[in-house]
């Protein structure tokens, strides 16, 4: 396997980690739950997420994931930069002049912010 294609698979794993515990899905999933939401089976995935722990991007715990510090800044910010453009402003919420449009990270940091609510200017 290439490295860009390691990257890949890594960039999707912390994404959908990053997702699964922003919207309260799961903190610590297992490598079936994961395989399930990416679509890739149990036993091509599973490898990967020990070697992201081994790396220091994930943290083994109750027989499933969580993300580490690193890990899950670096889905914070695949994250943002995969959905920005989805991630504009609806009805009551920020709009074009929100500080939230300065970059992925800040789009990301708004999103958090509002999680269910509008932030104020």
């Amino acid at each position: 396997m290439s490295d860009l294609e390691r990257l890949k698979i890594l960039d999707e794993v912390l994404q959908a980690m990053y997702w699964m515990h922003a919207e309260g899905i799961s903190s610590v999933p297992t490598a079936d739950e994961l395989s399930r939401f990416l679509g890739v089976p149990s036993g091509t995935l599973a490898p990967h997420l020990e070697g992201f722990a081994d790396d220091g991007l994930l943290e083994r715990e109750a027989g499933g994931y969580r993300l580490s510090a690193e890990g899950e800044q670096r889905g914070k910010r695949t994250f943002a930069d995969e959905f920005a453009g989805l991630t504009g402003a609806s009805h009551g919420e920020c709009d074009e002049n929100c500080w939230c449009h300065d970059s992925p990270e800040a789009a990301a940091s708004c999103l958090e912010e509002r999680s269910g609510h509008a932030h104020q200017h």
